[in-house]
């Protein structure tokens, strides 16, 4: 353990080590991540993978328009096989309502070059007609979404950050945060103290315990998501988009062999439970043959829990000197959306600490907001 730092990253899932990657390319030393439990060992693994530029907020979509080239080169840049697949991602609409906001949010997304399009039932028949359709108004779907392995992009972002420099260190808590003068002066951990001048938050579904380190409410909660995988199942096509049915938020799409499948519980509080319930299987499965009947024929192999970091209108928040809190950096709250937009925001943070200039407008997602009333909220979220 090092006893003094330039910048200390609470968290080391994909987010933690996005920034660290990026402060130690710009030759900040030293840069150290400090990690409760294991890289990745948070809602990183334990995510669906998912890469879409189809949200509903400009912010949202220009943070994709950065991330997703990254994905698509990490291979080759970061010498790290991810298993990106570029399959598309099909959003079905079954309500006027649902269908108004899709078409907009296409107008928006093709405004900033996504070449998303709006699909018509037999449109979507064509694409996916192993698909029930007869509730369906209709769709979007963008052949560049598409999904990779978050554990793999977590590795690789942590290794080329070790690589130029950057120190981790598992197992290792942050306790609390020390201040002077309103500004951030170290870290507390059970392995002794860290003098540094910045402490980034990217502790996800805990990223609330560290503010309270500094007295600042961050309005993030944690939710359980949990997702199954079927046994080898070859009645669907080996390449099948991304599928969310929008209202009841149930989506699948192939994971190998199998389908991967997940769906939000609106009816569960906010906890830190990660069990499986595998009486929801149930509802889950309802869902799943209701779209895909062909799925009634599948088995189910494995499942698991994981956590969104969720805030009240679905966006981040994302800033410097949060909460009025000199050195104090944030970027938590993704609500499912964080291990997508980890290429862009770890460039992001760097940048903030560096040069003090995001290279992107970030007031829709600053912390304020939510006392000011004027959150705009993201409405693509599963």
């Amino acid at each position: 353990m090092i006893r003094t730092a330039e910048v200390v990253i609470v968290g080391g899932g994909v987010m933690g080590g996005s920034t660290a990657y990026y402060l130690a390319r710009r030759g900040v030393r030293p840069v150290i991540i400090l990690e409760r439990d294991q890289l990745a060992s948070g809602s990183t693994s334990l995510s669906a993978g998912g890469i879409r530029y189809q949200f509903s907020s400009e912010t949202n979509v220009r943070i994709m328009l950065e991330s997703v080239p990254v994905f698509e080169r990490f291979a080759e840049e970061f010498d790290t096989e991810i298993d990106f697949r570029q399959d598309g991602y099909l959003f079905l609409a079954t309500t006027a309502e649902t269908w108004a906001d899709f078409q907009a949010n296409v107008a928006l997304q093709r405004r900033l070059g996504v070449p998303t399009r709006l699909l018509s039932p037999d449109d979507i028949r064509e694409l996916a007609p192993y698909l029930y359709l007869d509730d369906v108004i209709g769709g979007t779907f963008c052949p560049k979404d598409g999904y990779a392995d978050p554990y793999s992009v977590a590795m690789g972002f942590a290794r080329k950050a070790r690589e130029l420099g950057a120190l981790i260190s598992e197992k290792t808590e942050v306790t609390g945060v020390s201040m002077e003068g309103g500004r951030v002066t170290g870290v507390e951990t059970p392995k002794g103290r860290i003098a540094t001048p910045v402490v980034v938050n990217v502790a996800g579904a805990w990223s609330a315990q560290v503010g309270r380190m500094v007295g600042v409410d961050l309005p993030v909660k944690p939710y359980r998501r949990q997702i199954f995988v079927t046994h080898p199942f070859d009645a669907l096509p080996q390449r099948i988009p991304m599928i969310i049915d929008f209202e009841p938020s149930f989506y699948f799409r192939r994971e190998g062999p199998g389908i991967l499948m997940g769906m939000t519980d609106k009816d569960e509080p906010s906890s830190f439970n990660t069990n499986v319930d595998w009486d929801f299987l149930a509802q889950v499965v309802e869902k799943a043959v209701h779209r895909a009947p062909l799925l009634e024929r599948a088995g189910f192999m494995r499942g698991w829990g994981g956590l969104y970091a969720v805030t009240p209108d679905d966006n981040p928040i994302i800033g410097k000197d949060v909460g009025g809190v000199e050195g104090f950096y944030c970027a938590v709250g993704f609500s499912g959306h964080g291990f997508m937009q980890s290429p862009a925001v770890g460039r992001i943070l760097a940048d903030l600490i560096t040069t003090g200039d995001a290279g992107l407008d970030l007031s829709e997602f600053r912390l304020e907001r939510f006392a000011r009333g004027e959150g705009v909220g993201e409405k693509r979220v599963i």
